[in-house]
């Protein structure tokens, strides 16, 4: 009797509950070899499990998950990502598909469809949720497509990351170290920042992020 190979699935989002309901939607399809809670410790627990396909939420703590998937590029290469986010900006899909990433699924379409998009890329493809603006049932595609929604198309990529780490509280420095950037160029996006958003303090940044659900309240 032939014995197929379970794949092996490390989730990583900074919501215990949305960890609980992965775990329950996927366990009797998938083996999960792990699950954690910020972007540094994606990176070890990937180093250290290998597993099959990484599933990314985008707003971790420490690093973010696109920073996140840049890194594991090397040091898992042959590791699938999947992005499941609520964030539908057509941005953050052209820089998944930039660093690599096999899928991208929206977190309301998750239920419906992850268990196919991690078939999928297993054997080799891409798979896609589409926003509600395409106006057709969540199906596989190519990545990148998407309706631009969420953070302003003002602000860069580069800029909700620090924007997503200065409203967790990290200084400059920490800023920088994080993104492996110097810290006058932390501190150049955080200006750039607030002119583009037309905020004038840390808190008001906070808060904008919160709004935007890059951070949780």
């Amino acid at each position: 009797m032939l014995i197929t190979k379970r794949p092996r699935i490390l989730l990583a989002d900074d919501h215990r509950m949305v960890l609980d309901g992965l775990r329950r939607l996927l366990e009797n399809e998938f083996e999960l070899v792990g699950a954690v809670e910020d972007g540094l410790t994606v990176l070890s627990a990937a180093q250290r499990l290998r597993p099959d396909v990484i599933l990314l939420d985008i707003s971790l703590p420490s690093i973010s998950g696109i920073e996140a998937a840049r890194r594991l590029r090397s040091i898992v290469p042959a590791t699938k990502i999947i992005f499941v986010t609520m964030h539908s900006d057509s941005s953050y899909i052209a820089e998944a598909t930039r660093i690599g990433a096999s899928g991208y699924v929206l977190k309301r379409y998750a239920g419906a469809v992850l268990v196919e998009a991690i078939r999928t890329v297993v054997r080799g493809g891409t798979y896609i949720t589409p926003s509600p603006a395409d106006g057709v049932s969540p199906a596989a595609r190519a990545i990148p497509a998407a309706a631009p929604q969420g953070t302003p198309a003002r602000v860069t990529l580069r800029q909700t990351e620090v924007l997503q780490l200065v409203a967790a509280g990290k200084s400059n420095k920490e800023i920088a170290g994080s993104l492996g950037i110097s810290v006058k160029t932390a501190e150049f996006h955080k200006t750039r920042l607030m002119n583009a958003l037309d905020l004038h303090s840390v808190a008001d940044l906070t808060r904008y992020a919160i709004r935007q659900g890059l951070v949780s309240a």
